[in-house]
């Protein structure tokens, strides 16, 4: 999964580079290498590569985690809001993790109601440790042929 990713052309031409998922998919570490790719008219990263690289991240993660445990599910990303605290000057880092809580809580409310979102901080920090950006991203995930049961 992690060779896919560093590959895949959204984000291989961004710059955005897997560094390793944890061999549960409980979480994942991204490095966003700056680049005259990915530099914006103020010598900083661009912020749509910030954007770009926070996107895909934690659907991912509860996708393979729930695909082990056989559900038949589509995920996305929802939605997601992004505040820029000060430019990416250096290549920047994060990480996404889902916890045993998490996932628990997901199943339970698929079981019920066929669908669950919840929204997801993420802190993204150059090579100094200084936040340049938290993004909010809300994660979707549904069954595919779930059949509510009435009572």
């Amino acid at each position: 999964m992690k060779w896919a990713m560093r590959f895949y052309p959204p984000l291989f031409f961004q710059r955005i580079w897997v560094m390793r998922f944890d061999k549960d998919f409980k979480s994942v570490r991204v490095k966003i290498s700056r680049s005259m790719l990915n530099k914006n008219y103020n010598d900083s990263l661009f912020g749509g590569t910030i954007y770009s690289a926070a996107d895909p991240f934690y659907p991912i993660l509860f996708h393979q985690v729930l695909l082990r445990k056989n559900y038949d599910i589509l995920v996305w990303t929802k939605s997601a809001q992004i505040t820029y605290f000060k430019p990416g000057r250096t290549n920047l880092y994060f990480e996404a993790a889902i916890t045993e809580e998490d996932i628990a809580e997901a199943e339970q409310i698929l079981k019920t109601e066929g669908k669950y979102h919840k929204s997801f901080p993420l802190e993204i920090y150059d090579k100094h440790g200084d936040i340049c950006a938290i993004v909010m991203n809300e994660v979707y995930l549904r069954i595919k042929h779930f059949k509510e049961t009435k009572i």
